[in-house]
């Protein structure tokens, strides 16, 4: 399906381009992104356009949740391409704002944090970061008066605190979580992959590789949490540029890690450096 696709870059246009949508008795779906589209995005802008009457993106690489020593001057862009993407998926809108438009006051704006879980797991290395996606997507929920917001699974600590927010918060949007996309030879889609050298891309396989060893230890019966992160931990550490953040198992729903022996239901996340690039993967056990 290919469409025209309206930029805005105006948050007070997209609110009026939304109202004007309600008004017309259309639901409307939010897919936000921060841009350097792949398979992974264009997947849920499929879904929204399924499910909504209406399909904005967002386009924005949200400084308040880099810290200082991290990648955000050179996360990659290009908003030629993202326009191209969204209009082959059939998006309405690609509203690409500018930090001034979303964050007018600077630091001293309005802040939306979920305090346990998000200084667990990624929030333990990267404080403040998962302040900054829930406050940045509480304002992109706003603006879009959505319906329906759309989310991948590979950013599962992300999707499960943007779920607690909203129902903290009362939120009308429903929060829907996308199965997490991989390419061909198992490695998580991610906008950062494009950062890795050759080598690299080749032992970066080692994170969906840790996970399958868990989980098949697991589905034979293995419910020790050490012995479970040690299959992990020993493919990963095998590769040459590789450096574990963290490797933990937790109940799907609440996060809670599990220190000793895991249930029936659990999943285990990663984040792992290759190189200078981080990334993370996770995979259900059951």
């Amino acid at each position: 399906m290919t469409v025209q696709t309206q930029i805005i870059r105006d948050a007070q246009k997209l609110s009026e381009f939304a109202h004007q949508a309600q008004k017309s008795g259309k639901t409307i779906g939010l897919v936000p992104t921060m841009g350097y589209l792949h398979e992974g995005h264009l997947s849920l802008i499929r879904a929204a356009r399924q499910k909504a009457d209406v399909v904005i993106v967002s386009d924005f690489v949200n400084p308040t949740q880099f810290g200082p020593t991290e990648d955000y001057a050179t996360y990659p862009r290009d908003e030629q391409a993202d326009l191209e993407k969204c209009q082959s998926c059939g998006a309405d809108v690609l509203f690409i704002p500018t930090v001034e438009t979303l964050y007018p006051n600077g630091q001293d704006s309005t802040w939306v944090e979920v305090s346990k879980m998000g200084n667990i797991l990624c929030g333990a290395t990267r404080p403040g970061h998962f302040r900054g996606v829930a406050t940045v997507v509480t304002k992109l929920l706003w603006l879009s008066r959505a319906d329906y917001a759309f989310f991948g699974e590979k950013d599962y600590q992300q999707l499960t605190i943007l779920r607690r927010m909203a129902q903290d918060l009362g939120c009308p949007t429903k929060i829907i979580g996308m199965p997490l996309v991989r390419e061909a030879d198992g490695l998580a889609m991610s906008s950062r992959n494009v950062r890795l050298t050759p080598d690299q891309r080749k032992q970066a396989l080692s994170l969906s590789q840790g996970l399958k060893a868990a989980r098949e230890r697991f589905q034979n019966g293995a419910r020790s949490v050490r012995e479970l992160t040690q299959a992990a931990q020993d493919i990963i550490q095998a590769q040459k540029d590789t450096a574990i953040q963290y490797i933990s198992i937790a109940d799907p729903d609440s996060l809670d890690i599990f220190t000793d022996t895991v249930p029936e239901h659990a999943i285990m996340l990663l984040a792992v450096k290759v190189g200078a690039v981080r990334l993370i993967d996770n995979m259900r056990l059951d």
